[in-house]
């Protein structure tokens, strides 16, 4: 994979991290924590269809249907997750 194709998905990974942020809202913290859950799900997405050597939906190396699903998916769950709160006793 080329240097500019890592470059490609880091941009897109990272715009999605952005754009949950700005919807849901949060300090510093939350929107490391996006763009950490968004580069994660887009690698796992990318690893993935590439690996069930799935062709469709390339551009250039970069699976982004699946790349982008495996981001949202995981930025939801992420963020489904974190509105947990323990109770205290």
């Amino acid at each position: 994979m080329h240097f500019s194709t890592l470059i490609f998905g880091f941009i897109i990974s990272t715009l999605y991290g952005a754009l949950m942020h700005l919807w849901r809202g949060g300090g510093a913290g939350r929107l490391l924590f996006y763009l950490c859950l968004s580069w994660a799900g887009f690698l796992l997405g990318q690893v993935s269809a590439a690996r069930l050597g799935w062709t469709f939906d390339l551009i250039g190396a970069i699976h982004i249907f699946f790349a982008s699903l495996g981001s949202i998916v995981f930025l939801l769950a992420g963020y489904w997750l974190s509105l947990v709160q323990a109770e205290r006793e």
